[in-house]
């Protein structure tokens, strides 16, 4: 008997550590996931749908976030901020003959990477990447699509006024057009970008202009705030124990924070990642999953609702696309992709709207605009995740097809999801609708 527990002590310690090694924290960042972390990560419970060989792809629909970008300036200086903080607790034990025995050497020394830096908030070569190879790869999936010549009628490309949003559409677009051109060795294509003021963009930034939304936004963050701090408080007293060091809940937060900077753009992961258990990790995730799922997603549904311009700009383009076939048009001379670069304020609504990562009845319950269950806490599973639903570059493309006249429809559309299939609650026959 004693035998058996022994056994039973050893494989669940075995089970445990294997699930460390596995774990990784790369994608396990909710929004500040870089994309080539999950671009691969597919939900099995998803029923396969796919579009009939017979279906030809007519017209494309895209709206993405801008890709891997640097911690904004406001966030640079909480940087500098702990390393500060950092700095005056081990001068304090120090004087008090206190051991840091247990505090990492790294955390001892630490400096801000972006201390010093005046700018903050760009697109990072990693981001920069992420959107060309991204160009490439549709450009190759829809080769129907894309094979008319360049012109900004054909394939109009929009994006919101801010930087990191329109580098990131013109590095898809060179991905996109590349080869396709006559400019330098590369044969690079020239190509148009459009942008709205930050004022009268209604379809790519409509939580700028909506005063509702700002207002539940800010009455909101407060009490975000409250819902995330027993987990703050739950794992500053592990930490503290564990290291012996007097961090405050406002260090743990800004560690977290550096944790997800230095994964997603520097490949650190055994510095401030490694402070917390992959259980702590868990919880983290699933906290800023919270602050997303209230404030940008199915928590209320004036997050969605704002969204609805863009999705009727959306419609529209693959009715004009419809119009367009059956008036016979010639090619080259109507519309085949609207491609559009934002935030993920605006991937994360969009998604909602088309019924996305929905629990069971959800469905039924957002048509009421009853408000949805949070996700459930870990160890509990959960379809909202950040990083699956808006990570760095995320995505999703609405694909028209044209069917034979022997089908059920003439046409069907295929909504993708960071390049993968996947159903939506609408209509009949999953992802065709």
């Amino acid at each position: 008997m004693a035998m058996a527990a022994i056994l039973l002590l050893f494989l669940t310690l075995f089970s445990n550590s294997k699930a460390d090694q596995d774990f990784d924290i790369r994608q396990h960042l909710s929004t500040v996931t870089r994309y080539g972390a999950v671009k691969d990560i597919v939900d099995s419970s998803f029923p396969s749908s796919d579009i009939p060989d017979a279906c030809t792809p007519l017209h494309l629909n895209l709206v993405a976030r801008h890709g891997t970008r640097s911690p904004t300036k406001k966030r640079m200086r909480e940087l500098e901020k702990l390393a500060s903080h950092i700095r005056e607790l081990v001068k304090e034990a120090n004087y008090n003959n206190v051991s840091l025995q247990k505090v990492p050497a790294w955390l001892q020394q630490w400096e801000s990477p972006w201390k010093g830096k005046l700018k903050g908030g760009q697109l990072d070569r990693k981001g920069e990447e992420e959107l060309y190879q991204l160009g490439i790869r549709v450009r190759e999936r829809f080769p129907d699509i894309f094979n008319e010549e360049y012109h900004p009628d054909v394939y109009p490309i929009r994006t919101t006024h801010v930087p990191r949003a329109s580098t990131s559409a013109v590095a898809f677009g060179m991905g996109l057009f590349s080869g396709k051109g006559s400019l330098g060795p590369g044969f690079h294509q020239a190509f148009a970008v459009t942008t709205e003021s930050r004022a009268s963009d209604i379809i790519l930034r409509f939580f700028d202009s909506c005063q509702t939304y700002k207002d539940y936004r800010k009455n909101h963050e407060l009490a975000v705030n409250k819902m995330k701090e027993p987990i703050l408080v739950e794992i500053t007293s592990a930490l503290v124990k564990r290291y012996e060091f007097k961090f405050t809940i406002h260090d743990i937060s800004s560690l977290w924070f550096l944790c997800k900077q230095e994964s997603s753009l520097l490949d650190i992961t055994d510095q401030a990642c490694s402070l917390f258990s992959p259980t702590e990790v868990a919880l983290l995730e699933w906290m800023d999953d919270l602050e997303v799922f209230i404030l940008k997603g199915y928590g209320n549904a004036l997050n969605y609702r704002i969204g609805v311009p863009l999705l009727k700009d959306v419609v529209q383009s693959m009715d004009q696309a419809i119009k367009a076939k059956e008036d016979n048009h010639a090619p080259g001379s109507y519309e085949k992709a609207r491609l559009r670069f934002a935030h993920a304020e605006t991937v994360v609504p969009f998604s909602c709207l088309l019924g996305l990562f929905l629990e069971g009845s959800d469905f039924e319950r957002i048509q009421k605009e009853e408000p949805l269950n949070l996700p459930p806490k870990p160890p509990q599973n959960r379809k909202w995740r950040g990083s699956i639903v808006a990570p760095f570059a995320g995505n999703n493309m609405l694909v028209l097809y044209s069917c034979p006249a022997n089908f059920s429809s003439k046409y069907a559309v295929q909504v993708i999801h960071n390049e993968h299939p996947i159903p939506i609650p609408l209509g009949q026959g999953g992802n065709l609708v």
